[in-house]
């Protein structure tokens, strides 16, 4: 959502006339949330929850693992693009090759920080030791700052070595100035959203759009964190609409406070697989994010280099796999249409489009398979939605 939010709706504003897109923009994700917010308290978005089978709702966990394992794989630079520009006698093309490839530069320093991390904290996941993830990220960064500083404080030729050519360590590693720093203000983009300009004819298919990222990437995320966490019981999960609620006010908030979309995120999982089940998980989390506001100058250090962090997003998805025994194999109408949004997360990169997928062809198969009476009608109503939402407003804007 954040993606599309500043490469396909600020153009579209810029496009429509308006001077001021960001508002607009911000506009556009409240009008969303707003709408979001409505579906939340009429309960809609618990019936579609609770009408979701079984293999489907642990198809969501294992795609959500794929789909974070290849986020980590692609921001440790360990997969990599083989696109290239290829000179011709008629000019300069565009060569697509296959969509990705491991990186032939296997001896790069970001790729042994890669490998060293992800080991360190699967032995000390196998070992049983708590927080093995944590004590891999604050290993990955003392071993970054080490190697960054003996490159910033030795000779120059140290960085013209192999092992360092177009690394992230190098143009993108940024060294903390600081330990603490006052958290910058609000006040430049706090109720700044331009609503009426968000409401105008040409904005109206992006609220469309924003509702329904929103939407299936909030029910996949919870849907797939609670199923590994073993909060689903008979195939509901409890109290799952206070969940919705609280998911669906954060986005109204989020845009009053002047920032896009604010979901439930897949790093969720995290929580989850170290131990995490209660809601003081949730508040003891929100309240060292607040306290991290302090310490934006490590914090940021740590976020310029992913190889710092992909481990982590590697190991949460093999944990999240195991979610794949639960899937009816047996059953082809529920497997197929699970197997199709288990990949189409990660290939889509989006778990909303992923699940998407699953929930076009799920009832599709299931009604000419002579199953169609085991699909409950909002099923069917989803996937026809769904296929006029592609056709009409996302084929619109791609156009």
């Amino acid at each position: 959502a954040n993606f599309f939010f500043v490469f396909s709706l600020l153009p579209a504003t810029a496009a429509a006339g308006f001077s001021n897109g960001w508002q607009v923009g911000l506009g556009v994700v409240f009008v969303a949330g707003i709408l979001f917010l409505i579906l939340s308290l009429t309960g809609i978005r618990e019936m579609i929850v609770n009408a979701i089978s079984p293999s489907m709702k642990n198809a969501m966990a294992v795609g959500i693992g794929l789909f974070i394992t290849f986020i980590g794989f692609q921001n440790a630079g360990l997969i990599t693009t083989s696109a290239s520009i290829v000179n011709t006698p008629d000019g300069a093309i565009l060569n697509p090759g296959t969509l990705v490839k491991l990186n032939p530069h296997f001896a790069s320093i970001d790729l042994l920080v890669f490998f060293f991390t992800l080991i360190l904290t699967a032995v000390l996941h196998v070992r049983k030791v708590r927080g093995s993830i944590l004590i891999g990220i604050l290993s990955a960064t003392v071993v970054s700052v080490i190697i960054k500083g003996t490159l910033l404080l030795g000779p120059d030729s140290w960085s013209q070595f192999s092992i360092f050519n177009g690394s992230k360590l190098i143009t993108h590693f940024t060294m903390a100035k600081g330990i603490v720093s006052a958290p910058p203000s609000i006040a430049p983009t706090f109720f700044k959203m331009d609503i009426l300009g968000a409401l105008s004819g040409a904005m109206i298919p992006f609220i469309v759009i924003f509702l329904f990222m929103d939407m299936f990437d909030t029910i996949g995320t919870l849907i797939g964190v609670s199923e590994r966490a073993g909060f689903i019981k008979d195939n509901k999960l409890p109290r799952a609409n206070k969940a919705l609620l609280s998911d669906a006010i954060g986005t109204v908030a989020g845009a009053g406070l002047g920032t896009s979309t604010v979901t439930s995120f897949i790093e969720s999982a995290a929580g989850v697989e170290q131990g995490g089940r209660t809601g003081l998980t949730g508040i003891v989390t929100a309240m060292l994010f607040l306290l991290a506001l302090f310490f934006s100058p490590i914090i940021g250090m740590i976020g310029s280099y992913p190889a710092i962090t992909a481990p982590a997003l590697v190991i949460v998805g093999a944990m999240m796999m195991q979610n794949v025994l639960h899937i009816e194999w047996n059953d082809f109408s529920e497997s197929i249409p699970a197997f199709l949004m288990v990949i189409g997360m990660p290939l889509t990169y989006s778990i909303a489009d992923g699940i998407a997928i699953g929930f076009i062809c799920y009832p599709a198969i299931k009604f000419l398979s002579g199953k169609g009476k085991e699909v409950g009608w909002l099923m069917y109503v989803l996937a026809v939605l769904l296929v006029i939402y592609f056709v009409v407003f996302r084929a619109g804007m791609e156009a």
